[in-house]
């Protein structure tokens, strides 16, 4: 669907995914979706939530994930 969202997980990428490249990947589905590159400003605050909520979701299912036998990624603290 958005091709300029990478793939996050490993072993595409070798290291966990960074906070920003989460934030990243869930603005381009925001764009993606909304149809808008950015908000206007009546909508800037449901945009962002939007954001905040594919950023979560996306950060939930890497954590979650098991790739090819191995074991579910934990966040550190």
């Amino acid at each position: 669907m958005c091709r300029s969202i990478k793939t996050l997980r490993p072993p595409v990428q070798p290291e966990e995914a960074t906070e920003e490249e989460i934030r990243a990947a869930a603005l381009q589905y925001v764009r993606k979706v909304s149809g808008f590159r950015a908000p206007a400003a009546h909508n800037r605050e449901v945009f962002e939530r939007a954001v905040e909520a594919v950023a979560l979701a996306t950060a939930e299912l890497l954590d979650g994930l098991e790739v090819r036998g191995g074991a579910a990624r934990r966040a550190a603290g």
